[in-house]
């Protein structure tokens, strides 16, 4: 269930707010003043922050922009006051949705919900964009693993590397010394055997049959390359 850091100086509504959210489920951790919003935000893994405007020690501003220099978590802004010009500042300072008190317990829940849809959302399409499929064969780049027919595969970090700059690239025939260069970084003069211990790894994890394979492919006499098919 996802985890919410509910901020605010006013005890009573920090247990309010705290008692209804956690009877729809939600794990919930409360503060009391912008700095400890700060410092819990930093240890703990919150999936939204719901912040008051008006605090001590820092205020909900200040304790927003700070939370915005390491994390990009939910925030919502709680404020007695309602200008437009307080909002403004708010969403400048990286606040994701703004409620004037006093608000009804079923609009915050409804805000809640929906800017925890839309971060589900992002983090899907982010996932997305990190991971490359190709036929059986699936690599995530931030997380650095592999799959093959779904399951899990284990690569060393210069297999990784190898494997994602060719299948980035299908199609693209890479000699021995592109690859050397490429991935390992420097001139590795005459090691070109490097290059097909490599691959004949590769191809021993990730290809159905190593000795014919259908998606790391030899350009005899060229190099290699990942199937474009």
């Amino acid at each position: 269930m996802p985890k919410i850091l509910v901020v605010d100086d006013e005890t009573v509504l920090v247990k309010g707010i705290k008692f209804n959210l956690e009877n729809e489920g939600y794990q919930v951790e409360t503060g009391y003043d912008g700095q400890e919003a700060v410092d819990k935000a930093r240890a703990g893994q919150f999936d939204l922050v719901i912040l008051d405007l008006m605090m001590p020690k820092i205020d909900g501003l200040q304790a927003c922009m700070k939370i915005r220099e390491f994390s990009n978590v939910p925030i919502i802004m709680l404020t007695a006051r309602g200008e437009d010009a307080d909002k403004i500042i708010g969403f400048e300072c990286g606040a994701d949705d703004y409620i004037t008190k006093p608000f009804n317990i079923l609009e915050l829940k409804a805000r809640i919900r929906a800017l925890l849809r839309r971060a589900g959302q992002a983090a899907q399409q982010q996932r997305g964009a990190n991971r490359l499929e190709r036929g059986a064969i699936v690599i995530d780049t931030a997380e650095r693993a592999a799959w093959r027919n779904g399951e899990s595969v284990e690569l060393t970090a210069k297999e990784f590397d190898l494997i994602e700059l060719l299948m980035r690239n299908p199609g693209r025939v890479y000699s021995r010394e592109n690859l050397l260069n490429l991935v390992w970084g420097y001139e590795y003069i005459g090691e070109f055997r490097t290059v097909d211990v490599h691959i004949r790894r590769l191809r021993e994890k990730l290809e159905p049959d190593p000795a014919n394979p259908e998606y790391i492919l030899t350009k005899w006499g060229v190099g290699y390359y990942f199937s474009n098919g």
